[in-house]
């Protein structure tokens, strides 16, 4: 810390209204990327660079009765701790809730569903703010988990206010955000108007225009390149070995596993047009015998989603000292309180030192006050607003607050939360008991559904609130300050990821509609949480016998690769190994592998830069990266609200490069 700063105000006005701000950046851009990709991110480096900028010139320009005033780091982490909340919980909008529309189990459209939705996302909310207190102290002062992301944020709020250099450094990190920021959203929205050009490049289709007629296979798998600014940054952000898994992933499936099913008859897929012999599309999920004449799409699902729940569990199995410690350190103090209460008052050394002053911490009383009246809420909303039980909804907090243990080993460890196979994996369980109870498919779908979101949610926010409170501790920040913080920020976030997800479906339609046409939104969660929510409520599963066997199959590599690596790799041979979620995803998403191919352009550039520029990668990498992937979401918003408007590039553009002549955007 600067020793010659003055003492500064935490939790101001001026630092929880810009990171609200910002965090809505995030949220309308995560709705839109969770759509495309399945994807969201976090806003810490969005909220902290572009928070400096903001709030740095207001320190100056400006009155303090206006705003004005000393600016320092501890303030700077409260704006990205709000932005950090208001960014939040855009996946319950991108995997359960249009995955309920598309089986029909709630209203007709999320217009007339707007009051239980925002209550329901409320719950999830601050259920996970506050189950996110008392694992602070567990996970950050005992356990001392990395958390990388977080890291990487209170290195760059210090850089950007201590050191000699450091107005110099603030300046080259904001204008690199701003430029970035500036261009992804401004290719984004002119690229609308010719997609064939400036977007999508179909080269299998062009070639085969050509005459090499062979070719349009790798239109039919999905490889074609897109100039897709997110998902190049995302590539700056991640190690290279993930970004490989990604591309690996979609080549073992939509190269080698998707024309095998069809060579042998495994799967089908359907020709577009009888004009253009060979163009077949393998995406179709409208299949009326899914189990003998399977699309690729719809039968890659299932292995998809076993590489996802056994990679999760794998880790977390192989990690299982660690989980058991975090739950006995939990209950330890009330052990150690009731044993202290029988020795009369003898003095126990207290496992948990806080470093921070006793004021700045948050007491009990608040976080468990806080927990009980969300679970009290959570009960009364699921019971009048979705007819599900208190007592399914009771034992669904419960696994949530587990769940929510896993997301932040996982967060903690490796900076990746796998909160939706979490939530896939709490719809097995709620499914398994409301089928053992005798509910309906119909009610059991919807009982599995909203247990699973609830389990989303809340680890999702969870997850992302430890990650805050890492920068909290770093930077010597309040603990409480941010924990209000959050708080304002996750009510920005509840309201505006729902009016993003409306305005989506109202611009695009497929989103919550089983449909045969292509969708400019693939959402493969979506696909996942559906077919995840069919299976355990049907009578027999609906899965194609080769389909069962290959998730079977790849499953048990992935436990049986992750055991090797804990038992047999050091640590620092452990990015050899494949990431299995990464290949997961590449199986659900498909067949479209644009985003794999952006992600490992991305990371090929990091590699080059960070080996021959690494001072320049320090100084400018994260702002660019940060700056590229929300300028991409915004500009996506931006589209939505030029389609409802009837000027978008669907009406105005052009369909030069595109396929058949058909409009691409």
């Amino acid at each position: 810390m600067d020793p010659n700063a003055p003492e500064e105000q935490q939790l101001t006005f001026r630092a929880v209204l810009v990171g609200c701000g910002l965090g809505a950046v995030i949220s309308a851009s995560n709705v839109y990327l969770g759509l495309k990709t399945g994807w969201t991110f976090g806003a810490s480096l969005f909220g902290s660079i572009f928070g400096f900028a903001i709030l740095k010139t207001m320190s100056k320009a400006l009155p303090e009765y206006l705003g004005g005033g000393y600016f320092g780091p501890k303030e700077n982490v409260c704006c990205q701790s709000a932005a950090t909340a208001a960014g939040s919980l855009g996946l319950l909008f991108t995997s359960g809730f249009p995955a309920a529309y598309q089986l029909g189990l709630l209203g007709p459209d999320p217009m007339s569903d707007f009051g239980r939705i925002i209550t329901f996302t409320l719950c999830c909310a601050y259920t996970g703010i506050f189950f996110t207190m008392p694992l602070r102290r567990l996970y950050i002062l005992k356990l001392k988990l990395t958390f990388p992301s977080s890291v990487a944020a209170a290195y760059t709020i210090r850089s950007l206010h201590v050191g000699k250099n450091a107005e110099a450094n603030a300046r080259k990190k904001t204008w690199a955000l701003v430029i970035a920021f500036t261009i992804a959203i401004g290719w984004r929205v002119v690229s609308e108007y010719a997609p064939g050009i400036m977007w999508d490049w179909h080269w299998g289709y062009w070639f085969y225009k050509a005459g090499w007629k062979w070719i349009i296979a790798a239109e039919n798998w999905g490889w074609i390149w897109e100039w897709t600014p997110a998902f190049i940054g995302v590539g700056l952000l991640v190690p290279l070995s993930s970004s490989i898994s990604f591309v690996g992933g979609s080549a073992l499936s939509w190269a080698i596993i998707g024309p095998a099913l069809i060579t042998t008859g495994k799967a089908v897929g359907s020709p577009y047009s009888p004009d253009y012999p060979g163009y077949i599309n393998y995406a179709n999920m409208i299949l009326s015998d899914p189990v003998h004449s399977p699309s690729p799409k719809y039968w890659m699902i299932w292995p998809g989603c076993m590489l996802l729940l056994c990679a999760s569990m794998a880790e977390i199995g192989a990690n299982y000292k660690s989980l058991a410690t975090s739950i006995m350190m939990m209950v330890d103090p009330l052990i150690r309180r009731i044993r202290s209460d029988a020795r009369n008052g003898e003095k126990q050394e207290d496992p948990f030192y806080d470093p921070v002053p006793v004021e700045e911490q948050t007491p009990v009383w608040l976080w468990t006050g806080g927990l009980v009246v969300s679970s009290i809420v959570t009960m009364l909303v699921m019971r009048y607003q979705f007819g599900q039980n208190a007592g399914v909804t009771l034992l669904a907090i419960i696994f949530s607050f587990f769940f929510s243990l896993v997301g932040a080993e996982c967060t903690g460890r490796i900076s990746v939360t796998p909160v939706t196979t979490l939530g896939n994996f709490a719809q097995l369980i709620f499914g398994g008991i409301s089928k053992g109870s005798g509910l309906a498919p119909a009610a059991n779908q919807l009982n599995n559904g909203l247990a699973g979101m609830i389990a989303l949610g809340a680890s999702e926010q969870c997850s992302d609130m430890l990650g805050d409170l890492k920068t909290t501790h770093l930077i010597g920040a309040s603990p409480r300050v941010q924990l209000y913080a959050q708080m304002c920020g996750a009510l920005v976030s509840i309201f505006l990821s729902a009016g993003m997800y409306i305005v989506f479906v109202k611009a695009y339609p497929c989103i919550n509609e089983l449909t045969n046409t292509t969708c400019a939104f693939p959402a493969p969660d979506v696909g996942a949480w559906r077919a995840v929510s069919v299976a355990v409520s049907s009578p027999s599963l609906p899965i194609p016998l080769s389909s069962g066997v290959t998730a079977l199959g790849l499953g048990g590599a992935a436990i049986l690769t992750t055991v090797l690596k804990y038992r047999f790799a050091p640590p620092e041979k452990h990015h050899w190994f494949p990431n299995w979620n990464a290949i997961g995803i590449a199986m659900i998403l498909g067949p479209l592998c644009t985003y794999p191919m952006a992600m490992v352009f991305g990371g090929l550039i990091a590699f080059t830069w960070r080996r021959y520029w690494n001072a320049s990668f320090v100084m400018y990498g994260y702002a660019i990266a940060a700056g590229m992937i929300a300028g991409e979401g915004l500009g996506g918003i931006l589209n939505a609200v030029l389609q409802i408007a009837g000027v978008s590039g669907a009406v105005r553009g052009t369909s030069v490069g595109c396929p058949m002549g058909v409009y691409c955007g």
